[in-house]
């Protein structure tokens, strides 16, 4: 099987969590050597991004720049739900990153993590992670 769904309790309004380890793990189970996987977040409000896991501030200053471009507040936002600010961080970042698996490892930089993004929480949220070899 090379597809996997995993599932994310989320207690934040917002947080970036490092799911790399969860996509290490999936590529070792499906066996597949050189290919690529792609990470991928069905919901419009939150997303994947590759970024700095060396620094945690960075994971604030991400998260503080985009609400400061896309306040949570703002009178002139139409979406009765109030969360436009969150579908917009969403599109920012994007549902999905693809990454080349070589020697059954992703290659990613030495101070680089895969994370969740969510932007409207607390909630109940899903990732998927296909694998394909090739």
């Amino acid at each position: 099987m090379n597809l996997f769904k995993h599932e994310l309790r989320i207690e934040d309004e917002e947080k970036m969590i490092a799911i790399t380890d969860t996509v290490r793990g999936d590529i070792e189970k499906s066996g597949i050597v050189s290919g690529i996987v792609t990470i991928y977040c069905p919901h419009t409000t939150a997303g994947i991004t590759i970024n700095e896991n060396a620094d945690a501030d960075v994971q604030h200053d991400f998260l503080y720049g985009f609400g400061k471009i896309f306040p949570k507040y703002d009178n002139e936002y139409l979406h009765e739900e109030g969360n436009s600010f969150a579908h917009m961080k969403s599109s920012a970042v994007g549902a999905s990153k693809t990454v080349i698996i070589e020697n059954g490892r992703m290659i990613l930089g030495i101070w680089q993590d895969i994370y969740f993004c969510e932007f409207d929480g607390p909630r109940n949220r899903y990732f998927y992670v296909k694998i394909i070899k090739g």
